[in-house]
């Protein structure tokens, strides 16, 4: 048995001698070549301007670095804010190296990261970002339980919760609050448990919102049970909230659905809940109480529905811009429209609370409610909430305007905004305006309802108002029109409304409406006044700007041929002051 096992060694080493000597080349030196190029270092986290959001005062940054060479890294040294945290030179691919490190004890304020590389001949390469740990988020409102900025990421900066994302939701690379808002996407969305929410009795929410038509239908806010029966179409509506819009003749309407934990009732404020796509920014707004609920656009309430209470029973999931997973039976899937700045609250806000949430976090609309402000200057923004007014016919501009350019009418020309967002109890709006008294009669701004009665001819002038012009021997003679919902009342103020059209001057135009009087300014001065029992807005769907079709035709009070420039709406009733004030703007 020996001899045969010393057989087989024998054997086995000739083999291994026969294979090693056959077929397999011998390992052979290689020249590396001439080092002729400096290492490259690329820094992939954090990236440069990145923003941590975290409420703990100090934190850990995880880093994360590429380092690429012709022939060999030598070192690697990485300084945080000027301080070296690491060094190092024993790599197990000398070519590349690719590292992950932890920054301890980063504070509030702006950090520089600085990556320096050095090959084996001696040529560095220095890579450095700068990126920020922001404050911890402080709510801005009592009783804020949720905000999410959306300024790059999903997180909820009061529980420091991040979202779950689903699909590729992105960012719109715009933003009404801050510096980046939420950008839909099909099939996309984001979820948060709701275990970090005190749910209860009251719930409101306030964000900003860009409309996207495209889909014509879809979810907004979501939190709602699981449909266990409908799994694939769920649509379980006796418990939580539903807050969704959808195609209403072209525009979207925005409703709430509410469930008790037997039933649910609608929030539906039909036409007056309608907003048209492309008109830029809007705030919406919904409270709930223990008796009522009530949906707000641009601050104005524009349904209230009694309730008995919500149930919040099986509702665990919350989902933002989109009805899916808890609410999808009727197509209310993911929203591809902008979100910015929301807020939830574990109270029923009032009116006035929705409005100062608005003035607080946009800064287009300051404490003076201003609404709409359009300089001309060679396009037709509104400023305020960044919509394109709609071109009707081909007016254009004038570079010797009031400020900058302005604008100048032409035959059938004029501009229209959708009036969302602009309609208060009280409304005002000033203006600098230069007359051309061809045509001898105009509209300058109308906001009333469609007379479908006479609809070539339209005059319905029992809601709105309708500010213009009229020939009065030579002169022109401003005058306002506003209906309280029954009928209208004139503000004349005779000769001392007349301005002299040849003098060919810029003059300033103001009017007020306020629940009792309306007012018609003159270069500050009150050249015309009539008690008046309030404004009433209903159809009022529509702003025309330098004519007063479609809307106050029948006088022939069409397009303005005239110049305007520096527009603003308000909705409030300017002071006397605040109007002589406004002429320095």
């Amino acid at each position: 048995m020996k001899t045969y096992q010393n057989k087989y060694i024998v054997l086995l080493s000739l083999l291994l001698v026969f294979s090693c000597n056959e077929g397999i080349d011998s390992i052979t030196a290689v020249d590396a070549g001439a080092d002729t190029g400096a290492p490259v270092v690329t820094i992939k986290a954090p990236l440069e301007g990145a923003k941590f959001k975290v409420n703990d005062p100090v934190i850990d940054v995880d880093l994360e670095f590429e380092v690429t060479d012709d022939i060999e890294v030598g070192s690697i040294s990485v300084f945080l804010d000027g301080t070296q945290i690491a060094m190092m030179s024993d790599f197990i691919d000398y070519r590349r190296v690719l590292k992950t490190l932890s920054a301890n004890n980063i504070t509030t304020g702006i950090h520089e990261l600085k990556v320096t590389a050095t090959d084996l001949d001696g040529k560095s390469t220095t890579s450095t970002v700068s990126f920020e740990k922001e404050p911890p988020y402080v709510p801005l409102f009592a009783n804020e339980m949720l905000y999410m900025a959306f300024d790059g990421d999903y997180t909820e900066l009061i529980s420091v919760t991040k979202a779950t994302k689903v699909g590729a939701p992105s960012f719109a690379g715009e933003a009404v609050v801050g510096s980046n808002a939420y950008a839909g996407a099909t099939d996309s969305y984001v979820t948060l448990p709701t275990s970090a929410l005190q749910l209860g009795a009251e719930l409101s929410a306030s964000f900003w919102f860009k409309v996207n038509k495209t889909p014509d239908r879809a979810g907004i806010l979501v939190i709602s049970p699981q449909d266990d029966t409908n799994p694939e179409a769920q649509n379980n509506r006796t418990r939580g909230i539903r807050f969704f819009r959808e195609n209403a003749d072209g525009k979207q309407r925005f409703k709430l659905n509410i469930g008790d934990g037997i039933a649910d009732t609608w929030v539906d404020g039909g036409a007056a809940a309608d907003v048209i796509p492309g008109s830029g920014w809007v705030h919406l707004a919904f409270t709930i109480s223990a008796t009522s609920a009530k949906v707000y656009i641009g601050g104005e309430m524009v349904k209230e529905s009694a309730i008995t209470g919500v149930d919040w029973t099986g509702c665990n999931l919350l989902s933002i811009m989109s009805g899916a997973p808890r609410f999808t039976e009727w197509g209310h899937k993911a929203d591809l429209s902008f979100m910015d700045d929301l807020r939830l609250f574990n109270k029923t806000l009032t009116q006035a609370e929705i409005q100062n949430v608005i003035e607080v976090t946009n800064p287009y609309i300051p404490a003076d409610r201003e609404t709409l402000y359009m300089a001309f200057d060679g396009n037709y923004t509104n400023k305020v909430n960044g919509a394109e007014a709609t071109v009707m016919g081909t007016p254009t501009f004038d570079d010797a305007g009031k400020k900058g350019n302005a604008y100048l009418g032409a035959t059938d020309s004029y501009l229209t905004v959708p009036s969302t967002g602009l309609q208060g109890e009280s409304f005002s709006a000033t203006m600098w305006y230069k007359v051309n008294p061809t045509p001898d009669r105009a509209g300058i701004l109308v906001m009333g309802p469609e007379d479908t009665v006479n609809p070539a001819a339209q005059n319905n002038r029992k809601s709105g108002f309708r500010f213009f012009r009229e020939n009065a021997g030579g002169k022109q003679r401003f005058k306002l029109n506003v209906g309280n919902g029954t009928e209208d009342v004139w503000v004349d103020g005779g000769i001392a409304a007349d301005v002299d059209p040849d003098a060919g001057a810029w003059v300033h135009l103001a009017f007020t409406i306020s629940p009792t009087k309306a007012l018609v300014y003159i270069n500050g001065v009150a050249v015309g006044e009539s008690s008046i029992t309030g404004v009433d807005w209903t159809g009022c769907d529509l702003l025309s700007i330098m004519s007063g079709a479609p809307r106050f035709t029948e006088w022939g009070h069409k397009f303005d041929a005239s110049f305007l420039d520096e527009l603003h709406v308000y909705k409030k009733a300017l002071s006397p002051a605040e109007v002589m004030e406004s002429m320095g703007n």
